[in-house]
């Protein structure tokens, strides 16, 4: 997260806990490829179901404190509600947040939530593990927990083409690949892979576009690489205004970024900027687009909710989430929280 936030290096360990299944432990697999060789030995999986999330309840919270992302899945709207450590849900964008239901509060600072229609995996960043779940009627049961994912994993992923999970582990450079047992939904980690030049770089996302993959890095660059190898292709620069990326969308025929922080770690620079071509942005050929909102907050993860974008911002209170759409490059923006 931003300057409000700890940045813990060391991994956690794992705390002892009373297992419904029997745990066990991924054999090793060793990368192919450009990527830089890991051991998956350490990402261990467990049967978990928590009695205290048995039954839904009702969210406590009338606002949101730092939402890092919102989605919808089948007929409901998901919100990672992060500083409030929970992830709630609810059938429409109307009613009070007092009316959505928590899906879990077990969590430290999780950032995002994907699925692919029989499994939800949340990320539990400060816990550095995966939460996965499945629907239980009209609630959510956890069934699973992918323990030792990295370092603050912060980012998830369902690319539906390959019917795989990513899940990035934002400080250490790590990609885990995570797929599903059809037989009995368990969730697995069958790979991982490798950019060394992002290891110890707080690295807040990344974008899958056809068989690239890019990140915007705390390395002041904007990194593309092969989806399937993970072999950095190309590098562009940004200036120090730029440095603190957060995510990387493509809409329309030009490239959306929000910014966090600039090379100091000052918030003051946080905005959104646009840009036809990656290769201008070393120059300082940008549009800055942030006026389209409030401004003055520090906005966040992008999301497609059916025919518009969604953006989560924090700092600014009373616009904690905000829906835009954008047709031949104007944007039109409306709060939703």
């Amino acid at each position: 997260m931003e300057i409000e936030m700890k940045i813990e290096m060391k991994m956690k360990p794992i705390r002892k806990r009373r297992l419904q299944a029997a745990g066990c432990m991924l054999a090793v697999l060793l990368l192919t490829g450009c990527a830089e060789s890991v051991s998956i030995e350490k990402a261990v999986q467990t049967a978990e179901w928590s009695e205290r999330e048995a039954e839904a309840q009702k969210n406590p919270y009338a606002d949101l404190s730092v939402p890092t992302y919102i989605t919808k899945i089948e007929d409901r709207y998901f919100i990672v509600d992060c500083y409030h450590n929970q992830v709630i849900y609810h059938d429409n964008l109307a009613d009070d947040l007092t009316q959505w239901q928590v899906m879990t509060s077990d969590m430290d600072r999780g950032h995002t939530i994907v699925s692919d229609g029989v499994v939800y995996l949340i990320d539990d960043t400060e816990h550095n593990r995966i939460l996965i779940f499945e629907k239980d009627g009209e609630k959510f049961k956890r069934t699973q927990i992918l323990e030792n994912i990295g370092t603050r994993p912060h980012f998830l992923v369902y690319d539906e083409k390959s019917s795989t999970f990513y899940a990035w582990s934002s400080m250490t450079g790590e990609m885990y690949l995570i797929h599903r047992n059809e037989e009995d939904n368990r969730m697995y980690v069958s790979d991982v892979k490798k950019i060394e030049k992002l290891n110890g770089v707080y690295v807040r996302s990344f974008t899958i576009e056809g068989e690239d993959i890019y990140f915007v890095s705390g390395t002041s660059s904007i990194i593309r690489a092969d989806l399937k190898t993970f072999r950095i292709l190309e590098e562009y620069p940004v200036p120090d205004e730029l440095a603190g990326m957060i995510q990387l969308v493509k809409i329309e025929n030009q490239y959306y970024i929000t910014i966090s922080t600039d090379a100091a770690g000052s918030q003051d620079a946080a905005t959104i900027i646009r840009t036809d071509d990656l290769h201008k942005l070393a120059e300082g050929e940008y549009e800055d687009i942030y006026h389209y909102f409030v401004g003055g907050g520090t906005p966040y993860y992008m999301t497609w909710i059916e025919d518009a974008w969604y953006l989560t911002e924090h700092r600014v209170p009373g616009h904690s989430i905000w829906r835009f759409r954008v047709q031949d490059a104007e944007v039109a923006a409306e709060a939703v929280y």
